[in-house]
């Protein structure tokens, strides 16, 4: 049985690295502001770093800015649980709904996520200026309803 422990975290640095160390693309230079809310992270066994998932808001909308499970640990429900804080998380402040930019599409939309096209989005999805975009990484902009 793999123990883990998930909490919330102020170790945003640590994070991104993190992030970029799965093969998600995360330049921190955002063209649009955006305001952390709050990061988790997954732990196993002496604070080895698992996952990690970060709550954000840009132009008034929740957006998950970050997430990852390292992939020894996928398969064990960490994405989902994460997801599941961040929708409670949202609605403890009111919120409805969550966009994200989905490297893994079908995982989110077993999760209840619907694809949406960008310009119904909020302004967050950067892809189109990487140079992986459509040739080895196909993201969707995809859009959580929250009742």
């Amino acid at each position: 049985m793999i123990r883990f422990t998930m909490k919330s975290t102020d170790e945003y640095e640590r994070l991104v690295k993190f992030f970029v160390e799965n093969e998600l693309e995360f330049d921190g230079d955002e063209e649009v502001d955006t305001d952390i809310v709050k990061c988790w992270k997954v732990t196993h066994k002496d604070d080895v770093l698992i996952g990690a998932c970060v709550l954000a808001k840009r132009q008034g909308k929740y957006i998950i800015d970050g997430i990852a499970v390292t992939k020894l640990f996928r398969k064990f429900g960490i994405g989902k649980i994460m997801v599941d804080r961040v929708v409670k998380e949202i609605k403890s402040l009111g919120g409805h709904e969550l966009y994200l930019v989905a490297r893994a599409p079908g995982f989110f939309a077993s999760l209840g996520f619907k694809e949406v096209e960008p310009q119904d989005a909020p302004l967050f999805f950067e892809c189109a200026q990487c140079p992986q975009y459509e040739k080895n990484c196909h993201p969707k902009i995809m859009k959580l309803e929250i009742e």
